[in-house]
């Protein structure tokens, strides 16, 4: 048997690479499995081997099903309320700019409208139940529309102040998207439900809608597989937080607890063990006596024992502990995609340690869920709000999300020289007329802070001609021929 194993490894040694047989478990290119991770049997180590490692399981956890349990933490959990609204908040903040060509009047009408209806509120409420819900939804209110409502909406059917703003509500409160899904490969909403089922508890019918009279507010994106089971929803932001909390919570906790046993009193009586299995009074007795000396015991006080009774005090050491503790709120905070110092309201620790890198990747964040969550919302509102304040919608209308972070002071005096500076330099060549320098200063107050006492009506009498050419081409980014100091902000 030795010499006939010995022999066909020789020939199998000898082989061509090509002819040699493969090693039993590896499949060849024609099989379906490739058998390639590293497992040592015998130190039961790597795939398929009985260790703490293999052990590890990660079942499906489908907690924005269980609306209960959201509603139990967003209500009761200060950790959960924030990560629920501080981006939405964010996104909101500073609203957004319009860059139409439109007349003042006009514009105070848009706005008026939209403090009239609460559409800000409404679309910050939407945001956050979609967060929290895994999505919400807006039906869109229009005075005249009540039976028409499982018909599209065209703009040219919105007449003048029928526009009354939505009302909201999240996927577990009245909103059941049905079967039917939108097939019009142009339309933004193509695979979504094209109707939904509105129920309301204080109406004896659900009425159905058309997706176009509808504000969608998703969760978190899923697969499509996934996204069939929700019924073309999103996951609740708490899903992939939730195992993370439940860390930091239960840490918390323990912490919490053992600051009670933080002076441990150990009490040494004679006789104890044979008072203690004594029945009847004996035993009634130790026990009234152990409780008076509890009683007796504080920090100002004396304790009178037996005298050959001893009492001591053992102290508890909480070393490592708020190390351990911080980890585990970073963690929270890292799977919430908030930095720590916003989430907790805390200052940045460490040396030299500023927090702008982390708040710089919060704020390119928050620009981009605006860009994906809420542009679609007021892509699909203010086209219908121009319809109802002024009966038409501009050719040139468009809009931008004002910037959400807050330059420094320091920041602030930089832009506004170059801005004041680039624009007067551009006012002067005769490249630009006052009408348009003025609406560029005005522009540039949300992150200079200077030139906020410009009004709307300063821009509108202000001269439309450009006055040409007259002064010499200044060089406008290297400072040439303008007089940098003169347009610096006053600290």
């Amino acid at each position: 048997m030795g010499r006939s194993k010995k022999r066909k490894q020789t020939e199998r040694a000898s082989a061509p690479r090509d002819k040699r047989p493969l090693p039993p478990g590896i499949f060849t290119a024609d099989k379906t499995l490739m058998m390639d991770s590293f497992s040592n049997p015998v130190t039961r180590m790597g795939a398929l081997t009985d260790n703490l490692m293999e052990a590890t399981e990660y079942p499906v956890q489908r907690i924005s099903h269980d609306m209960a349990l959201l509603n139990s933490l967003y209500r009761n959990n200060w950790i959960v309320k924030r990560l629920i609204d501080v981006v939405p908040e964010d996104m909101m903040k500073n609203g957004y700019r319009l860059n139409s060509q439109i007349d003042l009047d006009v514009r105070r009408k848009l706005t008026r409208l939209e403090r009239t209806t609460g559409l800000r509120a409404k679309i910050l409420k939407g945001l956050k139940w979609g967060r929290l819900y895994g999505g919400a939804a807006g039906v869109i209110i229009i005075d005249g529309h009540e039976d028409i409502l499982d018909e599209p909406l065209e703009l040219d059917m919105v007449m003048p102040d029928s526009f009354k703003g939505m009302v909201v509500l999240d996927r577990w409160s009245g909103v059941l998207p049905q079967f039917e899904t939108v097939d019009d490969y142009s339309s933004p909403d193509f695979g979504m439900p094209e109707y939904y089922s509105i129920h309301v508890a204080d109406l004896a019918y659900s009425q159905r809608i058309h997706h176009s009279r509808i504000v969608r507010f998703m969760g978190r994106n899923l697969p499509y597989i996934e996204e069939l089971g929700e019924s073309h929803w999103g996951a609740s932001e708490l899903e992939h937080v939730f195992d993370e909390l439940k860390k930091r919570d239960n840490t918390s906790f323990n912490i919490a607890s053992l600051v009670f046993r933080a002076n441990l009193h150990v009490y040494k009586k004679e006789g104890f063990e044979e008072a203690a299995l004594m029945p009847g009074t004996v035993r009634q007795q130790l026990m009234q006596e152990l409780s008076m000396l509890n009683a007796m015991m504080n920090n100002n006080g004396m304790q009178i024992i037996g005298a050959n009774d001893q009492l001591e005090t053992r102290q508890y050491t909480f070393g490592g502990l708020s190390e351990v503790y911080e980890l585990f709120m970073m963690d929270i905070a890292g799977a919430a995609e908030i930095p720590v110092t916003k989430l907790y309201g805390r200052s940045p620790a460490g040396m030299n340690a500023t927090g702008e890198s982390d708040m710089q990747n919060y704020y390119d964040s928050i620009e981009e869920k605006q860009e994906s969550d809420l542009r679609p919302v007021y892509d699909t509102l203010l086209p219908i709000m121009c319809m109802s304040a002024f009966g038409a919608v501009p050719d040139d209308f468009d809009y931008d999300f004002v910037n959400v972070r807050r330059p420094s002071e320091n920041e602030r005096k930089t832009l506004a020289g170059q801005i004041s500076t680039a624009v007067t330099g551009a006012f002067t060549a005769g490249m630009i007329s006052q009408k348009v320098a003025l609406k560029e200063l005005k522009n540039s107050a949300d992150l200079t802070g200077m030139w906020q006492s410009i009004t709307e009506e300063d821009i509108e009498n202000a001269d439309d001609e450009v006055t040409g050419g007259d002064f010499p081409m200044p060089d406008l980014f290297g400072g040439g021929g303008i007089d940098t100091e003169a347009v610096q902000p006053q600290e």
